[in-house]
């Protein structure tokens, strides 16, 4: 898969060909980036007519867990649009030869950074056999192979799910922690105020009270 990520959030160079390496070289075609606030993110990718694509993406962290999708042929023309989405997929076949694009936007916040987590698949997976799709039936041994080849794919699928999920539960708790201290940091504030005050109004009473005596002595 020859996709490449074109920053327009200010992305060094290095970074941007350490992804592109990444990409080329791994056998799924998953990224997890951030997307900074008041950033966008598009990726490129060359699609053969006839070919079945899928878009899949998941924001993992950050703010209210949404983001912008859209999803262009060649000629410019929107296949998918989404507007502050937490996660979706969309599958489309390509009409026509040329580069697709698809990005990803966080424009509409002003200070929360995001982590997105897309999966673009192209085209069919190969047969796991050259002569799988023969007239003949499969042996006992390839019906096996083929079974547990489908189910590995299942639990691929299921553990990237769950780290997600898994990711997306320890943002939510590292945010409820750190809102619970500033709380907790807030009502000893609060009480040691209190208790400054209670002490200070005590202490003009006594005042008040021995003046008053006094005068009435002399």
């Amino acid at each position: 898969m020859s996709m490449m990520g074109k920053p327009r959030c200010g992305l060094p160079l290095a970074q941007v060909l350490v992804v592109h390496l990444l990409l080329t070289l791994a056998s799924s075609s998953e990224l997890t980036f951030e997307l900074p606030d008041n950033a966008k993110q598009c990726f490129y990718e060359d699609i053969v007519i006839g070919t079945k694509c899928t878009l899949e993406f998941q924001v993992v962290t950050g703010g209210h867990y949404d983001v912008d999708c859209r999803l262009e042929d060649p000629d410019g023309t929107v296949l998918y649009k989404e507007m502050k989405k937490q996660y979706d997929s969309f599958t489309f076949t390509a009409a026509k030869n040329g580069t697709f694009k698809f990005c990803f936007s966080n424009e509409f916040s002003t200070f929360t950074h995001k982590t997105v987590y897309f999966d673009f698949q192209v085209g069919e997976d190969p047969p796991l056999f050259p002569n799988e799709n023969r007239v003949t039936a499969l042996t006992q041994m390839e019906s096996a192979c083929v079974s547990i080849h489908e189910a590995l794919k299942s639990v691929i699928d299921y553990q990237t799910h769950f780290r997600l999920r898994e990711a997306q539960g320890r943002s939510r708790a590292e945010d409820l922690n750190t809102r619970v201290a500033f709380w907790s940091i807030g009502e000893a504030i609060i009480l040691l105020v209190v208790s400054i005050s209670q002490v200070v109004l005590l202490r003009s009473f006594f005042s008040d009270r021995k003046t008053t005596t006094t005068r009435v002595g002399s």
